[in-house]
């Protein structure tokens, strides 16, 4: 009877290792597969935040640059409330994008966790089949003994089976060695990259920590700067009125050049478009199609004031209105031509500081630059987007900004739409 106990042993233990290695090394790539899929799909995820996380920063250093200008002038002034505000800002989306960057990463951890537990009981059950299969064989181990045991058969067919079992058996303990060392080594890859992730999160951590840190830094300063503008109100009340007024003077100035262009290619005909020929119609169309693209007219700056009516930072219940937008930037920025166009006029602006604007034509679009202390371009110019308009005014509180307009023919557009995202 001895000998037939091997043919048991082995049927049943080859069964069992075999079954035990098909689902445990399912179970182990099926996570694996899933793991790489959901990689794979917050990799975009995780790129686009890192490019937030770096546009940000960007805008932090710009804004501080700008505002240690204004800052080092004793007056606080509403040009450094706006370049702090920006800053603010741009600290805020920098610490949104952290946290989700930290949510991605911690299903990350999650997952990788739970694929090394799977690993783990897996590599437990592959080692406990295998020392079953070593003790099956030990029972038969002696060469005398499988003589005999395939010897014994009752017909050369099963004496046949008998050798070819053998040799499966035999088979069967080496490809389990391999699997547990496929197994072992997955599972050393995944506990490394769960280090590295756990070191990615801690770095996330201390950014966050620190971002944070700042960010209660600048509101503090922040409150500081509006209760000095407070004690300010009337001067500013003063400086608004003035505002308006030379806004007004200004759209007026535009509005009058843009309707002579009008009448003039219109050969004074009653319209409200310039007439188009093919020269031109197919820049007016070039110009539309650059919407949201358009260069912008600095390298280095901020949208301190929107399009239209906006809330006065300081003065309640108070609306100032804007026929453009606003780009506070650094002294003496060079301010360029945002699109190919043709310089149609250079006019004074009603400012103090013998200040200028320059309106650009654009097929019926006209693109305007104002509150220039240098222009370097002659009317009728012909200049390509990027070519130098001029130099920006800074004022007596260190503050450079610029005064940028969009006109298609008589109607007033928000340059933002147009300009490239920043």
């Amino acid at each position: 009877m001895k000998y037939y106990v091997f043919p048991s042993l082995y049927l049943k233990s080859m069964y069992r290792s075999r079954l035990l290695t098909f689902f445990a090394l399912s179970i182990v790539f099926a996570l694996l597969l899933v793991q790489s899929k959901a990689w794979a799909q917050s990799t975009p995820d995780r790129t686009q935040l890192e490019q937030e996380k770096k546009e940000n920063l960007r805008k932090i250093k710009e804004a501080q640059q700008i505002l240690s200008e204004t800052s080092s002038r004793k007056k606080t002034s509403l040009g450094q409330l706006s370049a702090i505000n920006q800053q603010i800002e741009a600290r805020e989306g920098l610490i949104k994008s952290i946290n989700e960057e930290l949510e991605l990463l911690q299903g990350q951890i999650g997952e990788i966790t739970g694929v090394i537990e799977a690993l783990e009981e897996d590599l437990v059950g592959l080692k406990r089949e295998y020392a079953y299969m070593v003790y099956a064989t030990s029972k038969t181990n002696n060469s005398f003994d499988r003589l005999m045991f395939i010897f014994s058969a009752s017909t050369f067919n099963q004496m046949f089976m008998r050798v070819k079992y053998m040799q499966q058996y035999s088979e069967a303990r080496k490809n389990q060695v391999e699997q547990i060392q496929k197994v072992k080594q997955t599972l050393t890859n995944q506990r490394g990259t769960l280090e590295g992730k756990q070191m990615e999160q801690q770095v996330l951590l201390d950014q966050q920590l620190m971002a944070n840190k700042d960010l209660l830094a600048l509101k503090a300063k922040q409150r500081s700067v509006v209760r000095d503008l407070n004690q300010q109100e009337k001067e500013l009340t003063k400086e608004l009125a003035q505002r308006q007024e030379d806004v007004e003077e200004l759209d007026k100035l535009i509005a009058s050049l843009i309707r002579k262009e009008i009448e003039k290619s219109n050969k004074d005909k009653a319209t409200d478009r310039v007439a188009l020929n093919s020269s031109n119609e197919a820049v007016s169309v070039s110009f539309e199609q650059s919407k949201n693209n358009l260069t912008w007219p600095v390298n280095t700056g901020f949208v301190s004031q929107k399009f239209g009516r906006n809330p006065h930072p300081i003065m309640k219940n108070i609306m100032v209105p804007n026929d453009g937008v606003d780009i506070q930037t650094m002294q003496n920025a060079e301010v360029k031509a945002v699109f190919d166009g043709i310089v149609k006029a250079i006019t004074p602006i009603p400012e103090p500081g013998d200040l200028k604007a320059v309106i650009m034509q654009h097929g019926e679009y006209f693109t305007v630059y104002s509150r220039l202390k240098e222009v370097n371009v002659k009317t009728g110019q012909q200049l390509r987007a990027s070519d130098a308009v001029g130099m920006v005014y800074t004022d007596g509180n260190g503050v450079s900004m610029l005064q940028f307009q969009i006109w298609r023919n008589n109607q007033k557009l928000n340059p933002e739409a147009w300009l490239q995202k920043k």
